[in-house]
């Protein structure tokens, strides 16, 4: 079995996970990567999709991650996400209404910053979609 290391994943909202684990994957912005225990210490940027948490057992515990860094040191990793969201708690057919409802926010937005905000929300609702395609 391998070695445990600490892990920490948080969020601007909270602090989603902070426990020690045996494997992390993180959906890299240069491609996915593992950490296991004293791992060489590197920092990486985030890109969306699905990171992957092995506690103790073979069970993995998955959470969608959108923008942040990832940091890697002798204490362990931490990923600071700029969102992250379980994905046991994503239902599918609440982010389809909620893709469609920020697609209407977008045709209906009366001024450009309301149709950049609009646009913002969109796009991380289709990075989610686009992440839980690959799960």
């Amino acid at each position: 079995m391998a070695e445990l290391f600490q892990f920490e994943l948080v969020s601007p909202e909270r602090q989603l996970l902070s426990a020690q684990v045996s494997e992390v994957v993180v959906p890299g912005a240069e491609g996915e990567f593992g950490v296991l225990k004293d791992h060489s210490p590197f920092m990486s940027s985030i890109a969306p999709g699905i990171l992957k948490v092995r506690g103790e057992g073979d069970s993995w515990d998955e959470y969608f991650v959108r923008g942040g860094f990832a940091d890697v040191s002798a204490g362990g990793l931490t990923v600071l996400a700029e969102q992250a969201v379980p994905v046991a708690e994503i239902s599918r057919e609440q982010l389809d209404q909620a893709i469609q409802n920020a697609e209407e926010d977008v045709a209906d937005a009366k001024d450009d910053a309301t149709q950049q905000k609009a646009d913002r929300t969109l796009r991380r609702l289709k990075d989610v979609a686009e992440a839980l395609k690959q799960v």
